[in-house]
């Protein structure tokens, strides 16, 4: 009787055991698979500030395209890229960022996932005078399309009065971008000179960006340092309340950027 029992229990340790190490393969398997998606294809990333307003929001969670441009260290899900050594810093390129594209990219000086809009790519001299942009000496066309009034996330006590403009690149790439005002602390820069390798990135929201003009932003960013192109919002969560004379954003998931 003994026996039989003992019979009993190894063969139902046994069962355990398989159906343990299939479960064991098959999460190893879906973790693979995401890896490898979000290393080479595809990622999400959360936007946390409001740098980018009025094309991204707090809250938003944006599609990032990895293979846009090519792979780095940076492009590693997890922040692995960070434990390869520092003489693996190269990049797997076939393409180059182009002004207007938004992109996320990592900056050395503080050690942060950002997302910015490039504004000036390899051999442009970038300039601002008296808020305007100018690109290689010329100024940078912008439309005024409205004003605004809207709380901030990081202060919602106050009201924030912006104008809301279109903003048209060389090339012809149009986006939106808000300003305060033409006399703020980032609204003379330059010129300088985009170094071969790097692109010179500005937030939309352009009174309210720590950016490539800041001296605590990222400077000329290298394109090993950018993790890939932002595509669209996939989802968001409306953070603000509906206020008489108080713009509220909407509208935004899956719209190009």
């Amino acid at each position: 009787m003994k026996q039989f029992s003992l019979r009993r229990l190894r063969i139902r340790a046994a069962r355990v055991g398989a159906e343990v190490g299939e479960a064991v393969n098959m999460f190893a398997g879906v973790a693979a698979v995401w890896f490898g998606f979000t290393s080479l294809a595809f990622a999400t990333y959360y936007i946390p500030s409001e740098s980018m307003q009025p094309s991204l929001e707090v809250g938003d969670r944006i599609v990032v395209s990895k293979w846009a441009y090519g792979y780095s260290r940076h492009t590693l899900p997890l922040g692995l890229g960070s434990l390869l050594p520092e003489n693996w810093d190269g990049r797997i390129g076939w393409g180059s960022p182009r002004r207007g594209d938004v992109v996320v990219l990592w900056d050395d000086r503080q050690d942060l996932t950002l997302i910015k809009r490039v504004i000036g790519v390899p051999g442009d001299i970038v300039a601002m005078r008296e808020g305007r942009l100018f690109i290689n000496g010329a100024q940078v066309d912008r439309t005024l399309i409205e004003a605004r009034t809207y709380r901030e996330n990081a202060d919602p006590r106050d009201a924030v009065r912006v104008r809301l403009y279109e903003e048209r690149l060389p090339g012809g790439r149009t986006h939106p971008i808000y300003e305060r005002g033409d006399d703020n602390w980032l609204d003379e820069y330059g010129p300088e000179v985009v170094p071969a390798g790097h692109v010179f990135v500005m937030g939309d929201n352009r009174d309210n960006s720590a950016d490539s003009r800041a001296p605590e932003g990222p400077g000329f960013v290298r394109f090993e340092n950018i993790v890939g192109r932002a595509e669209t919002v996939l989802y968001t969560f409306e953070r603000c309340r509906h206020e008489d004379g108080l713009y509220c954003p909407r509208g935004r998931v899956w719209r190009g950027l």
